[in-house]
């Protein structure tokens, strides 16, 4: 009787605790929010940009702060036509490119803090594909996906408790959930949830990279190439955070009729 109770609670608390997706409209799990994460989140964003190195590349640095402030205002336009621009305060947009040739990656945290590795120009090839992974990753950050995996996994941890009461208790422990939240890998049991948040992150990111003035087209060419890169070498899509590439080009490809609509 007890555990039946506990779980109408939890149930409740979920549904009560629930926001929707900017663009998408689905439904996601909110028990942390942006003004407990964004002081994290800066603290952690200036200790990884200080470890850098930042890239000594004056154009592919250009790139991909030009990139992210054209996607940057896309995405302000965007939310106020939505009357969403509340959903914006407190990010202090930032963008920078750190030196690792061997890091094909790049990220957004909450806020609007991003930084690209690298690794990943040489498959982004020109600025359009630079805004094809600028747009997916700002797309996690207004998602909030990162708020959505720390929920989760606070729930599925630490039972009904908030962010700062388990920051209190461990700080250490709060800083690893944040830095898992915006893009490590988690156990099998929140892989779902992953790929989810991947294919929504490029639905949405298609939208903005063509608000910002770019050729939608080119996101399944981008794909194609992180393909070629890495030799098929890539895991099962089942292990994977990650949408399969094959699955991602089908599904970009079908996307980009809606996209066009917010084509300027």
């Amino acid at each position: 009787m007890k555990l039946r109770i506990l779980l109408i609670f939890v149930v409740a608390i979920a549904i009560y605790a629930c926001t929707s997706v900017a663009v998408t409209g689905r439904k996601q799990l909110s028990l942390v929010s942006n003004a407990e994460i964004l002081p994290i989140v800066n603290q952690q964003y200036d200790s990884v940009i200080r470890k850098g190195p930042l890239s000594t590349n004056r154009e592919q640095t250009e790139m991909v702060k030009r990139v992210g402030v054209k996607i940057q205002k896309a995405v302000e336009e965007y939310m106020a036509s939505k009357n969403l621009s509340s959903e914006l305060q407190g990010f202090s947009w930032e963008f920078n490119l750190i030196e690792d040739p061997k890091t094909v990656n790049a990220w957004c945290m909450p806020g609007g803090k991003v930084a690209f590795y690298t690794g990943i120009m040489p498959i982004c090839k020109n600025e359009t594909g630079v805004a094809v992974v600028m747009g997916h990753e700002v797309a996690h950050a207004i998602a909030n996906h990162g708020r959505e995996r720390m929920s989760t996994q606070i729930l599925a941890q630490y039972g009904l408790g908030t962010l700062s009461a388990l920051m209190g208790q461990s700080p250490g422990a709060g800083k690893e959930l944040l830095m898992q939240a915006v893009g490590a890998g988690t156990n099998i049991g929140l892989l779902k949830f992953s790929r989810e948040h991947e294919s929504e992150a490029d639905h949405i990111g298609l939208i903005f990279m063509t608000m910002a003035g770019y050729d939608p087209h080119e996101a399944p060419k981008f794909w194609e190439r992180m393909t070629e890169g890495s030799g098929g070498q890539a895991p099962p899509e089942w292990l994977s955070t990650h949408p399969s590439h094959s699955t991602r080009v089908k599904d970009l490809q079908g996307w980009i009729p809606e996209a066009l609509t917010y084509k300027k």
